[in-house]
């Protein structure tokens, strides 16, 4: 009896030990023969066979390939990449997550177009956290309802990171909290929920392993972690495309945030009025982004003091104010698309090396920029309407070698004749560029200007032709005003004499007698008899001009030495001119040599080029021809009164 019991015992320790070895071998045989059947019927190499319905994965089983209805978007023996899972194949999901124990070699997963509801979810995903995988993706999650609290296990994990991607709730009644927390205690280092519609995030429970949250393209507000103690780990948080509104509130939120680097605020609706508003930034926070809210120059009273890479691109910016932010150890600074008028001064930026002010409305940058920021390597400046002066090309020249996007992104904007050239091709000469210079060559200029025109009216005696103008305006003028009824007075004269002194014998003994005691009584003008006593003489010489029908002038070199037979050869050519008279008769008593003629006779040198003239003959035989000239060259009928008086004289 004894010896039966201790065979019975012996044989069923025995099968017990058959039966164990039996199920290790088992289990082992199922992984290697998943891996093995995925591998020989979805090769890599071939990418024409990446996407393929999942064949049989036991090899033992009599399940057929119909009965797996997700579609197999990448197989590798360290990702798999999974579509289609719906309530009706997530079960066999699970039991094939279930396989890949903690120390397998599949890392990655991928789980696309995910149809089920919260607890089939949760149960993947707390599958998940006990396997193999370290990196976990889902895309696209629909119809996600029946949301209550879930107790998940979070311990003896190898996850690092999570994913999620356009997660659609369909539940209305919920607690928000049920969904939240779940996320919220998760620990891992990574954390991705994007494009979902999330109004919300908890604080973690415990202090969270969190490096990296990237809550992208959702509806987050400023009530996001405030007060929040439990993210000590945190270095970088993206919260780009939500709906923050307070700058300040930010700053609070990351207050706590002892080891915050970098936070991207871009494309939310931050603003900031400075109302006496203190800001309160993460110290550790070296790397900022702001683009595309709605900013003012008031930001930069409330920027974390420790930031080294700050964009405030696409924002309401006009002005840096100088003395308000003093932020020392900024290195990089994007202030692109914003209404910036001229480069900002680096006196609060000691340690700017990148700055970045494209399509500004920069027209002239300051020449002194790099001056007051030393240090700035470069300097993205293109696409502004730029007004090509000398002050810009200066800039140019000095610093082009800094200058990021060079020659492409610098075009002329203003004047309109540039319009569309490149600053490279645009050059002014050094005298239009240089003031100094520019004004003496202008005074230079100018004081050979004055120089020619005094030697030109020295040299033509331009003042004497000013002064006999005036006297003659002012003869006209005053004979307008004493006889207005006589302005159309009747020719009493027919010949004006206009002669030197020197030749006044030759005037009383041939011209005189020979017309006016000859043949047809001419009535002459001589200054001797006929200039009226207690007139000028100037006003003398135009009374007896406009009164004569001819002006006889007698040319001699006397006549051209002489300063009143001057006047009136002025005032007779003047007449010429005005009443479009054929007045003039010269006639030449003894030949002028050209040179002594002096300039400002050039009127004189034009008439005798011009007009035909009498030449005083020295043969007797020829005098008569001469007077007979003369006298058809005055021929006139006067009024009756003067033919008696010319009787008279006879």
């Amino acid at each position: 009896m004894t010896q039966n019991t201790s065979f019975l015992r012996n044989f069923f320790l025995y099968k017990c030990l058959f039966a164990l070895t039996f199920w290790n071998y088992v289990s082992l045989s199922v992984e290697d023969e998943l891996f093995t059947s995925v591998s020989n019927n979805f090769p890599e190499d071939d990418p024409n066979q990446k996407i393929k319905s999942l064949l049989l994965l036991y090899t033992n089983s009599n399940q057929s390939k119909a009965n797996f209805d997700w579609v197999v978007i990448e197989n590798t023996t360290e990702s798999l990449s999974l579509s289609e899972i719906t309530s009706g194949n997530v079960k066999k999901l699970i039991a094939l997550i279930s396989n890949f124990r903690q120390g397998s070699r599949l890392q990655n997963l991928t789980l696309t177009n995910v149809s089920v509801n919260w607890k089939a979810l949760m149960d993947i995903f707390q599958t998940v956290w006990h396997s193999s995988i370290e990196y976990f993706n889902v895309n696209s999650v629909t119809q996600l309802s029946g949301i209550k609290r879930y107790y998940f296990d979070y311990s003896g994990t190898s996850m690092k990171a999570l994913t999620l991607k356009k997660i659609q709730v369909t539940g209305l009644y919920f607690t928000q909290d049920d969904l939240y927390r779940i996320f919220a205690d998760m620990n891992i280092a990574d954390m991705t929920i994007a494009d979902s519609e999330m109004i919300h995030m908890l604080c973690p429970s415990s202090q969270s392993p969190f490096r990296y949250l990237n809550f992208l393209k959702n509806d987050l507000t400023d009530f996001l972690f405030q007060r929040c103690d439990n993210l000590l780990q945190l270095e970088t948080l993206i919260l780009q495309k939500n709906k923050f509104e307070s700058l300040p509130k930010v700053s609070f939120m990351t207050s706590r945030m002892k080891s915050l680097k970098y936070l991207d605020m871009s494309n939310n609706l931050l603003r900031h009025d400075g109302a006496d508003v203190q800001c309160q930034w993460a110290e550790s926070l070296s790397e900022l982004d702001l683009a595309s809210n709605q900013l003012g120059d008031a930001v930069f009273e409330c920027l974390p003091v420790n930031v080294k890479k700050l964009s405030l691109q696409n924002n309401q910016i006009s002005n840096v104010p100088r003395g308000v932010a003093e932020l020392k150890s900024l290195e990089e600074l994007n202030l692109a698309s914003n209404r910036l008028a001229d480069l900002p001064g680096c006196s609060g930026f000691t340690l700017l090396q990148f700055l970045n002010v494209e399509m500004n409305s920069i027209l002239t940058p300051s020449a002194d920029f790099f001056q007051s920021c030393p240090r700035v390597r470069e300097l993205q400046a293109g696409h502004n309407p730029f007004k090509c002066s000398c002050e810009l090309q200066d800039f140019v020249r000095l610093e082009r070698g800094k200058l990021s996007g060079w020659p492409a992104a610098y075009v002329c904007e203003y004047p309109e004749g540039l319009r569309g050239t490149e600053l490279k091709d645009f050059h002014l000469s050094p005298l239009a560029c240089n003031t100094t210079l520019l004004l003496v060559t202008a005074l230079l200029l100018t004081l050979v200007l004055v120089a020619v025109v005094a030697f030109l009216c020295i040299y033509l005696d331009v003042p004497w032709y000013v002064r006999m103008t005036w006297q003659w305006t002012q003869t006209k003028r005053r004979a307008w005003h004493d006889a207005p009824g006589e302005q159309g007075t009747a020719l009493r004269f027919h010949a004006f004499i206009s002669y030197s002194e020197r030749d006044s014998l030759w005037v009383k003994n041939e011209l005189i007698p020979n017309l006016e005691k000859g043949e047809g009584c001419v009535e002459l003008c001589q200054h001797e008899r006929n200039f009226i006593p207690g007139k000028s003489i100037v006003e003398n010489i135009i009374n007896c001009i406009e009164k004569s029908y001819k002006s006889i002038f007698v040319l001699s070199p006397n006549f051209v030495q002489s300063e009143w037979c001057h006047y009136e050869l002025y005032f007779a050519h003047h007449k010429l001119f005005s009443e479009n008279s054929n007045s003039l008769i010269l006639i030449l008593l003894e030949p002028i040599p050209p040179y002594i003629i002096p300039a400002r006779y050039h009127k004189l040198k034009a008439l005798m080029a011009k007009r035909t003239y009498l030449e005083w003959p020295k043969e007797r035989s020829k005098r008569a021809l001469f007077w007979a000239n003369l006298r058809a060259a005055i021929s006139i009928n006067l009024p009756t009164a003067d033919e008696n008086r010319c009787g008279e004289t006879d």
